[in-house]
């Protein structure tokens, strides 16, 4: 197994390909090839760049909410009976919308990532998601401990897990729980009764002390927490020995801070979002040997940066071990890389000028997401998407029963005749295969289109008998020579359809056949 010390190796197409599959939701060939050039530290400064924020989501095409008209936002707006289900949908799409910007950056990648770990979800109110997904969205790249501390009062998670009916009357242990066990540190090993070698039973209840008197305002427009100090408990709280029995004293609005404070004090929890996020961009499993090579410096740069995650982040990203040929291809691809992937790498077309139909498009792109178990705000637990977590199988559950056959329909239909919908206006949800392949590096060569079309759908390069079907399965009936005659055919005449089918026709037969294959799951 490579190290965590600098890739010095070649840096080519392929590397390239790997880091963007990893970062990004596909970067298109002839973007990728211009990285090449860039290097490492080219390419990952460029991922890591700071970028605005986006412009909030807005009604196009619902009118009936009284409080927000059309071509506005809904997310400052009061709320009112049966408007929650246009502005969710309008926020989903939007979400989507975002990681189809082809933009060469990390953020949205860690947007779902963070999403999957500070999970809120089963709330219906659109701004309080809007809100909290901002939240991941502003703090992507920044500090995980901030992070922690903004989340525990963000009116989402407040909902989500009943941090606004936590009083001093009637504690609920519920976001104290999971602050510990599945945000920060981690359940170790039992080591007693309701001693978890990380944290106790008694941790919990003090801490679910410490986190009382907060709720949220929405009658405002924007959502507000809000404290309220006779909801408070302001006793002295005493923790168990796994955190040397600190005591808490009263802090009012500030408290949950210094709770927050106590338990980033602990080693395990550099520890616990490093594993975290290798999980997530390199390998769904951790043996002995990454713990102890890959993970412990990761955990170290951590701490040593306060808790800053882009510089533990960037050297993961630019380490040996990550573009060794052990980790190339050992993921299986969720859900949204999946859709979304096959949308920015084969040039799918949305509507650009009817906004109604576009997001109308998007709704549909966010229901195939859901078929195949992974939309948007809707983790089937505050664990996360089952797949990222389940011992032994992990990401493997991606591909069951009834996914895999829904993943096959997707691409057979996305790389053929497409998804249309009368409130699509005619203009179909599928691949542009002419403009994919003249994003190709040599589009009038049919070896070339083989391999670019290869580097960007699979992890590895095909083993020689594969790329003879391959080579097959796009020729068909034809020759190379007569590919280039076909090409150049269509190039002397772009808008005659009489001379682009053909070359529609051999990459459907192509894209289908590749799309099928087992490798083209892998990331």
């Amino acid at each position: 197994m490579a190290s965590f010390t600098k890739y010095t190796g070649p840096w080519n197409r392929q590397t390239v390909a790997h880091l963007f599959r990893r970062t990004t939701f596909g970067i298109p060939s002839n973007i990728q090839a211009t990285f090449v050039n860039a290097g490492l530290d080219g390419t990952l400064d460029k991922l890591f760049e700071s970028l605005p924020l986006p412009s909030p989501p807005i009604y196009n095409k619902y009118d009936a909410d009284p409080n927000a008209p059309l071509g506005q936002t809904w997310v400052d707006k009061i709320s009112s009976i049966g408007v929650d289900g246009q502005r969710n949908r309008s926020l989903t799409s939007w979400s989507l919308d975002q990681m189809l910007k082809k933009e060469i950056n990390i953020r949205e990648k860690l947007v779902v990532f963070w999403h999957n770990h500070f999970v809120v979800a089963d709330v219906n109110d659109a701004r309080l998601r809007y809100y909290y997904i901002t939240l991941l969205r502003k703090s992507a790249l920044g500090n995980f401990k901030q992070l922690t501390k903004d989340i525990t009062i963000d009116c989402g998670m407040l909902n989500y897990l009943n941090g606004r009916e936590n009083t001093n009357v009637a504690p609920n242990e519920n976001f104290a729980r999971e602050l510990m066990e599945l945000f920060t540190l981690g359940k170790g090993d039992i080591a007693g009764p309701g001693d978890y070698t990380t944290f106790t039973e008694t941790d919990v209840k003090e801490m679910a002390k410490a986190l009382t008197g907060w709720s949220d305002v929405r009658n405002e427009g924007i959502p507000q927490p809000l404290f309220r100090i006779g909801r408070h408990d302001t006793t002295t709280k005493t923790l168990s020995p796994r955190f040397g029995n600190q005591k808490i004293t009263n802090g009012a609005e500030n408290e949950y801070k210094q709770v927050v404070d106590i338990i980033f004090e602990r080693t395990e929890v550099a520890l616990f979002i490093a594993r975290k996020l290798y999980t997530w961009f390199v390998n769904p499993k951790v043996t002995p040997e990454i713990e102890t090579d890959i993970i412990l410096p990761m955990s170290n740069l951590i701490r040593q940066s306060n808790y800053e995650i882009a510089p533990a982040l960037k050297t993961l990203l630019s380490s040996e071990h990550f573009y060794d040929e052990c980790v190339r291809g050992i993921l299986i691809k969720n859900p949204i890389d999946n859709v979304i992937g096959v949308c920015n790498l084969l040039s799918v077309d949305l509507s650009t000028t009817n906004m109604a139909v576009r997001e109308d498009q998007l709704a549909f792109i966010y229901g195939v997401t859901t078929t195949q178990q992974m939309g948007l705000f809707q983790a089937p637990s505050v664990a996360g998407w089952t797949p990222f977590y389940q011992l032994p199988t992990l990401d493997g559950l991606w591909l069951n029963s009834s996914t895999l056959p829904a993943r096959k329909v997707f691409t057979d239909t996305m790389a053929s005749n497409g998804f249309n919908q009368a409130s699509f206006n005619n203009q179909r949800i599928k691949v542009n295969h002419i403009n994919f392949l003249d994003s190709l590096s040599a589009p009038q060569d049919v070896d070339k289109v083989l391999d670019d079309t290869v580097n960007n759908l699979f992890c590895n390069p095909v083993a020689p008998n594969q790329r003879a079907v391959l080579r097959a399965v796009l020729l068909g009936t034809t020759t190379a020579a007569n590919w280039t005659t076909m090409y150049n055919a269509y190039k002397a005449d772009p808008t005659n359809d009489t001379k682009r089918q053909p070359l529609i026709a051999r990459l459907t037969a192509l894209l289908v056949y590749m799309m099928r294959m087992p490798e083209y799951h892998l990331s």
